[in-house]
């Protein structure tokens, strides 16, 4: 492998790792779901994704693959594409509507009757409950009156402040630290708002492990073997 194409294939793996599991709000490489990531001599890349089980919810899964999609044919040097999902009782419906750029509905022509924006908000607004509670709990004091800017600094702040902005909700400093995502107002119960937000991440973090644990189970991976590519 030329250098060129090792940095193309690096490339298309940090593509790759911005793509999430909308569910678990997490990087399909870093949950093993990149079963396979190559990159031809020619430029032409390759890859297959994979899930925990066979009837994992064709929505999300098709979230998944246009998403990766998306993101590697972003990735500079590439002279063709190849993605897809493997091992899936809709892999065939859904690579082949992303494959020809068509929407879920498109995909799925007479049994979806909406395309998945709703949905993907859904889940961004339980991403930024579960990272308010995950920089709240940190913080060793009320977070009631504060704003970001009182946040030390830290990865989980970074990743509140991003899935805030996919909302449009305000992300800067001077903006308050406790903001509800469906309304982008300030909750007016405090307590029970954190309350909820604890719940949202314990059980995005529960559906993680399980999900890590069926996909090792089904793969027969090790956990060494989790998002190596």
């Amino acid at each position: 492998m030329t250098a060129v194409v090792t940095g193309v294939r690096a490339a298309v793996w940090a593509a790759l790792g911005t793509v999430r599991d909308p569910e678990l709000d997490e990087p399909l490489t870093d949950l093993g779901f990149v079963a396979r990531c190559e990159v031809s001599a020619a430029g032409r890349a390759v890859v297959r994704l994979r899930l925990p089980t066979y009837f994992c919810a064709p929505n999300f899964a098709f979230l998944m693959v246009a998403d990766a999609y998306d993101a590697v044919a972003g990735v500079p040097g590439l002279t063709g594409l190849d993605i897809r999902l493997d091992d899936h009782f809709a892999s065939d419906v859904i690579n082949r509507g992303v494959a020809a750029r068509q929407g879920f509905v498109a995909s799925f022509d007479g049994e979806a009757v909406d395309e998945l924006d709703t949905l993907r908000f859904d889940f961004v607004r339980k991403a930024v409950l579960a990272g308010t509670d995950r920089v709240c709990r940190s913080l060793g004091r009320d977070p009631a009156s504060l704003t970001l800017g009182d946040v030390p600094p830290s990865p989980d702040l970074d990743r509140l402040r991003a899935r805030r902005r996919e909302l449009g909700l305000p992300a800067e400093d001077g903006d308050p630290l406790l903001l509800d995502p469906a309304t982008g107002t300030t909750p007016a119960d405090a307590k029970r708002y954190l309350a909820f937000a604890r719940l949202t991440r314990t059980s995005m973090e529960a559906n993680s492990g399980v999900c890590r644990g069926m996909l090792r189970a089904r793969y027969s991976l090790g956990a060494e073997e989790e998002g190596t590519g």
